[in-house]
């Protein structure tokens, strides 16, 4: 983990004369639907940097920072499915297609890279928008995770609680990188 901290550190500042963005504010949430109980959680504490000039992308997610509304589920995700002891943080590296640093407005975009969650790395391309104001860009979207293509395994006491994909949501604001 502090490999992927000193990472980021590295890539925001060896990038000085690019025109480089680091998350303001980042909301990730996940949605499971189920048979019995829906799933839903939110974390807020991620760190992104975006760097307009190559499109390079990166976020780091602590994954025992997701919140949820009952505590016993949190504690069954901590423990059971995401092993946040063992698999602490998730990450994406990538670039950014179809965005370019004059753009103003909403344009539609897509990330591709690499997805790291649970231990393991997937090459993945997320569809996406980025809205562009006064040098505050914002950028979002939704996608899908199947479970197995990341090793977590449904306990089979509650496979009726959890479906084997999750919806994803991420939203990153970035300001200019001082």
């Amino acid at each position: 983990m502090r490999s992927l901290f000193t990472f980021l550190f590295i890539f925001c500042f060896a990038s000085i004369y690019a025109q480089s963005y680091q998350s303001q504010q980042a909301t990730i949430t996940f949605f499971s639907e189920a048979a019995i109980e829906d799933i839903a959680a939110t974390n807020f504490n991620a760190t992104s940097v975006f760097n307009t000039e190559t499109g390079e992308i990166e976020f780091l997610v602590q994954m025992n920072g997701f919140q949820f509304e009952r505590s016993l589920m949190q504690q069954h995700y901590n423990e059971r499915f995401m092993e946040t002891a063992q698999y602490p943080a998730a990450s994406f590296v990538g670039a950014v297609k179809g965005f370019e640093s004059a753009m103003q407005g909403k344009p539609r975009v897509s990330a591709k890279g690499k997805l790291t969650i649970h231990g393991q790395t997937r090459e993945v391309e997320i569809k996406g928008s980025m809205t562009i104001v006064n040098e505050i860009i914002t950028i979002s979207s939704s996608f899908t995770i199947r479970l197995e293509d990341y090793k977590i395994k449904i306990p089979k006491l509650l496979w009726q609680n959890v479906t084997e994909s999750v919806e994803v949501k991420i939203e990153f604001t970035y300001v200019p990188l001082e």
